[in-house]
């Protein structure tokens, strides 16, 4: 089966950085996908470095490659982030909101999630590499 990756903010930094393990593990995927919330968070962080324009650069470049989709919350994605979130609340183990907002894309879209954000190890239901 192939490998249908979503990347989260610190993997895409490390991609882009060239850290070897994230351009293997893009590399492999057959698909990539970047949830909106880590679209923004790339981008703020592209904005407040010491070259702007080429972080911006580098994102839309890497936006425009054939295999990478964003991925956009809509009505359906509210169920899964309100069910993610009762979840935590009642287990004591609170997550952040964007990183909630990651996890009910990964969920919804069927995709394994490639991030080095220990958070995502409380819930369970996110396939992680």
């Amino acid at each position: 089966m192939s490998l249908r990756l979503a990347l989260d903010t610190n993997r895409y930094h490390d991609y882009v950085t060239g850290i070897e393990s994230a351009r293997v593990a893009v590399a492999s995927a057959a698909e990539i996908h970047l949830p909106f919330i880590v679209v923004a968070e790339a981008r703020c962080g592209g904005r407040h470095g010491c070259r702007p324009e080429v972080n911006e650069r580098v994102l839309q470049d890497f936006l425009r490659t054939r295999r990478v989709n964003v991925l956009f919350a809509e009505e359906a994605t509210t169920h899964f982030y309100a069910e993610l979130f009762a979840e935590m609340r009642r287990a004591g183990t609170p997550v952040p909101t964007n990183d909630l907002w990651i996890a009910a894309l990964v969920i919804q879209h069927g995709l394994t999630l490639f991030t080095r954000d220990r958070h995502f190890e409380r819930i369970s239901r996110v396939p992680r590499i």
